[in-house]
């Protein structure tokens, strides 16, 4: 993580400052999340004008908030939900949304049951697998699973012969493994209606260097490629409704692939810290949180209330809340965000008094939505003005893990 400047800067053109979140935060009680609903509409159209009019499957685990992921769907350019749990599938789906792809293989056999069991929330869903392992799990464990709508979770990592680029998810890879794949569930009377590919060493990796940039071009070549092959092959045995491909860091080149039907988003319409470094991404930050100070330990330190939202990930810095520049205020490196109090130094801490407000921004995007039971919603010129409120997962009583 960087530290703030000797003075502090101006914020960003376009991007609402701490001055004006405190403002619009006056009197409301600490800690509090805010999302900028101007910022994030202009986030939704840049991440559509990146998709080459594919369509943009909302990625729920990315915001954590139903009013603002209906906010995503009502515009042009987005469709359909990319789920993380199957009782959160099941939740959607009983809500009235007819187009949910449950992401991550489930082992939640009695949630899968019941999607199952209830003809209106079976053909809503598609269940994500990744294996014929997982196949035969559902087909033993799973009462009533005939008719099951499933997609397959296709390995889409680099791989230069031992070097592995990319996360460990799927071990179905080739054209004949996910042939397998398909053919065993068909043999359990389990329908394949998509394919999904998740590219993670581009999407999910900042722009950092020459060789961080090469790997991404070299990536997108070999997985344009081999994704028109498995494609093809899951095409011949199986009618495909969904082949989704990409993430926020990846539209811009998985929105020229002709194999894919659809694209995947949502951290980009919050913007964390982590979208900070990608070339071909230009987005405002959208989601913020505030607390108080509680302590002025010493010249040039406060501290202030709780802030220890800590991302998933690689454990380090670039996982923290960072405090926004203009502020003059950086993390204590021994000490980072605390579970109760973090403390911070920087010639903006001695123009702090006890009670003023200090802003963060959080490294990962619908993790933040864990900590609060609300966003509260400020839109408007100067950014200043709330607009509403919008609850979280949490506040609506969910908790999917």
């Amino acid at each position: 993580m960087s530290g703030s400047p000797s003075t502090p800067a101006a914020a960003p053109r376009g991007r609402l400052t701490a001055a004006r979140l405190s403002v619009a935060t006056a009197g409301l009680p600490y800690p509090v999340a805010v999302v900028d609903v101007d910022a994030f509409d202009a986030n939704a159209s840049a991440l559509v004008a990146l998709a080459g009019g594919l369509p943009i499957r909302v990625a729920t685990k990315s915001l954590r908030c139903r009013p603002l992921i209906e906010r995503a769907l009502a515009r042009e350019g987005f469709a359909g939900l990319m789920c993380y749990s199957a009782r959160e599938a099941i939740w959607w789906a009983r809500s009235g949304e007819r187009d949910v792809l449950l992401a991550y293989p489930s082992v939640d056999v009695e949630a899968l049951a019941e999607i199952a069991a209830d003809a209106e929330v079976r053909s809503s869903v598609a269940v994500m697998v990744d294996s014929v392992e997982h196949v035969d799990l559902i087909a033993r464990d799973v009462p009533g699973h005939a008719g099951l709508r499933l997609a397959v979770d296709v390995d889409a990592s680099l791989r230069v012969g031992p070097a592995h680029m990319g996360v460990r998810r799927s071990p179905t890879r080739t054209p004949a493994e996910v042939e397998a794949v398909i053919r065993r569930a068909q043999g359990h009377g389990l329908a394949v209606v998509g394919l999904m590919f998740y590219d993670a060493q581009i999407a999910g990796l900042p722009d950092t260097g020459p060789a961080v940039r090469r790997m991404k071009k070299v990536s997108a070549r070999e997985l344009l490629a081999r994704r028109a092959e498995v494609v093809a092959a899951a095409r011949a045995l199986a009618d495909l409704e969904i082949v989704n491909g990409g993430g926020t860091g990846s539209l811009h080149v998985t929105g020229r692939d002709t194999s894919l039907t659809e694209l995947a988003a949502g951290s980009g319409l919050y913007a964390p810290t982590l979208f900070d470094g990608y070339d071909a991404l230009d987005l405002t930050p959208a989601a913020f949180f505030g607390t108080a100070v509680v302590r002025r330990p010493a010249d040039g330190v406060v501290t202030a209330y709780c802030g220890g939202y800590v991302a998933s990930g690689p454990p380090g810095w670039s996982r923290v809340p960072e405090p926004l520049e203009e502020q003059g205020l950086r993390l204590e490196r021994r000490e980072g965000t605390g579970e109760v109090q973090t403390p911070l130094r920087g010639p903006g801490a001695d123009r702090l008094a006890l009670g003023d407000r200090v802003w963060f921004r959080h490294a990962k995007a619908g993790e933040l939505a864990e900590r609060f039971t609300e966003f509260v919603l400020v839109a408007g010129a100067a950014g200043d003005e709330v607009v509403g409120r919008a609850a979280t997962y949490r506040g609506e009583g969910q908790c999917f893990g």
